[in-house]
């Protein structure tokens, strides 16, 4: 089992470039099925789920050709079947975006219910009621989500909470649905943007993404396009925070500063210095950093998927900070391991509250969940000593050569698969 071993105590000091954001990718690629010619998506990541989908989607005829690590080519134009199987469908949660791909471009679509991380309930309660409203049937059978139309047509769609992937699941069903559609409380991320974006680049009429409304005006037939993907905007926050939490200087490049402005901020609020460029940001931690309390919120707010990164950022700021988790009710459970390296933190439903300590001890954790293995990653390298992080495949579901970037910024990181491999790598360091 491959573990992250960590000597921690240095600050990261240098400049990073950040790979193409996961969250768009996953979409982007699913709603490629709906095209009747290939098609190129550019600065995909290379990382464990996208690897995963391509495969699934593989499996039902679309043809993949890889160019590049991060560049494919994706012809779906024999595509024979619309049923998924499970065993790609267990290790990611995106995988529910094929069933409005499918239903929208083959009117059918079987995919098994999703896995991925346990952050907590992620109902797919919203994306039913959406496809329903377009005109389609389904059902749940031996768990397996089934959904067929003889036609589907437009609609007006009012969601209940805020949701990212039923919001994209619901836009691509309803691009090539007859008539038109309007979505009302949409998801504004930058990754639901850049979905409806590409769906635009193939022909699709899609308008107001990034606003809580979006019109569709359904069109018959998808063409072929050349699409290149946005930034990660948490795989950027992510090492925002491990530049404060380590007291570093970091530059972190090909990223739209736009996106990050709710991450900036927290950290300009901690004592942070932070200095945004086109396609940059450098992010400076001179200072000791202070307390300040946090409550995540969709886009444009605080998002849940950096809480993790921030609590860990916290618990070596002077003073007592209050997390408040409003999106996921699981998603700390990573304060236990934090614990174990010395924090000062106590949990009470949905709200953390973190007194900062001078310095955390390195000791062996376990990776939760995909954030909160990145956080502890961030907690190993501020704290004292040797840590070792545990069920890292996770974090490998969405960071890109992890280490790899760490170990360019000076971290003392390395990813081993035996305890002859961790000596190893304690002997090269002395």
């Amino acid at each position: 089992m491959e573990q992250y071993i960590i000597r921690g105590g240095n600050p990261l000091v240098g400049e990073v470039e950040i790979s193409g954001a996961k969250n768009a990718a996953l979409g982007i690629l699913a709603a490629a099925i709906m095209s009747e010619e290939p098609v190129t998506v550019d600065n995909l990541p290379n990382v464990r789920d996208i690897n995963v989908l391509l495969e699934a989607m593989e499996s039902i005829g679309v043809r993949v050709d890889r160019k590049t690590p991060h560049m494919a080519v994706l012809d779906s134009a024999n595509v024979g079947d619309i049923c998924v199987d499970y065993e790609y469908i267990k290790k990611i949660r995106a995988s529910y975006y094929l069933i409005g791909a499918l239903l929208g471009k083959y009117r059918m679509a079987k995919v098994p219910l999703p896995g991925g991380c346990n952050i907590g309930a992620r109902p797919i309660d919203l994306h039913i009621k959406g496809f329903r409203a377009l005109g389609a049937e389904v059902d749940i059978r031996n768990g397996v989500i089934i959904a067929r139309a003889e036609h589907l047509h437009g609609s007006h769609i009012y969601l209940d909470t805020v949701s990212v992937g039923a919001t994209i699941n619901i836009m691509m069903a309803a691009a090539m649905a007859e008539g038109r559609t309007i979505i009302e409380n949409c998801a504004r991320e930058p990754h639901v943007v850049d979905v409806a974006n590409f769906l635009n680049s193939m022909g699709a009429n899609i308008k107001g993404a990034g606003t809580d409304v979006i019109r569709i005006r359904g069109v018959q037939r998808l063409h072929r396009t050349e699409y290149s993907i946005i930034p990660d905007q948490i795989e950027a926050g992510t090492f925002m925070f491990a530049a404060a939490a380590t007291r570093g200087d970091v530059m972190v490049k090909h990223v739209i500063p736009k996106h990050l402005e709710a991450t900036s901020a927290k950290l300009l609020e901690i004592g942070c210095e932070v200095e945004e460029f086109d396609d940059a940001v450098r992010v400076v931690a001179s200072r000791k950093l202070h307390s300040t309390n946090v409550k995540t919120l969709p886009y444009p707010g605080y998002p849940t998927d950096m809480q993790p990164q921030i609590g860990v950022t916290l618990a070596l700021a002077k003073g007592t900070s209050i997390v408040t988790e409003s999106i996921f009710e699981n998603r700390f459970k990573y304060m236990d391991e934090l614990a174990r390296m010395g924090a000062q933190v106590r949990v009470e439903g949905n709200t953390a509250i973190i007194s900062g300590v001078e310095k955390l001890s390195g000791c062996r954790v376990s990776a939760p969940d995909l954030r909160a293995g990145a956080a502890l990653v961030i907690a190993g390298l501020a704290a004292e000593g040797e840590t070792i992080i545990d069920d890292i495949i996770y974090i490998q579901r969405g960071y890109e050569d992890f280490e790899g970037k760490l170990r360019s910024l000076g971290a003392e990181i390395c990813k081993v698969e035996s305890e002859r491999e961790a000596q190893k790598f304690r002997l090269k360091l002395g």
